[in-house]
């Protein structure tokens, strides 16, 4: 199945997002760190999951990366190794690709059709050697609490009714 398919509209704009910004970085890959930085922009549910501060420190760390300090992995592929890679799309780094189809069985097992923010972030933090987890980790944030933050965000998006643009599995 296409990837796109899989995602929700706003989920299909962080990806594109991801890709303009690896692009415009002169990266060799898109990697979680591109899929977090543009996650955090862009997704409301995803930014609840964190402290107010940390948003803008998470995001003031990545804008630091962009210009500079993302130079030493320019040169280098981002697999951890730790995420089974079953359809690696063009241009991704094994561990996004990874995470992006991760993301996509995580919605699946939770009955929705389509992949949300939330369920791409769940898979990015999974990967405790992903550059966005080092990220993440550098900017103060105990990565060991947001699974837990990210299924209470994600209960509370069930009991708004789900994903915005996503059809329950079997409706």
């Amino acid at each position: 199945m296409n990837l796109d398919a899989r995602l929700t509209a706003a989920l299909t704009a962080v990806v594109a997002g991801a890709r303009r910004r690896a692009l415009r970085d002169g990266d060799r890959q898109i990697d979680t760190a591109h899929l977090l930085h543009t996650l955090l922009e862009s997704d409301p549910e995803v930014r609840a999951v964190f402290d107010g501060p940390q948003v803008a420190r998470l995001l003031g760390y990545l804008v630091q990366r962009a210009i500079g300090y993302g130079l030493r992995w320019q040169s280098s592929v981002e697999d951890s190794g730790a995420l089974p890679v079953l359809s690696e799309p063009e241009g991704w780094s094994p561990t996004a690709a990874g995470a992006l189809d991760a993301a996509c069985a995580r919605a699946e097992r939770r009955g929705h059709a389509r992949t949300c923010g939330l369920d791409l972030l769940a898979a990015i933090v999974a990967d405790p050697e992903s550059r966005a987890v080092e990220v993440l980790e550098r900017a103060g944030v105990d990565v060991r609490a947001l699974p837990s933050r990210i299924e209470a965000a994600a209960a509370v998006e069930e009991f708004a009714g789900g994903c915005p643009e996503s059809e329950d599995v079997g409706r």
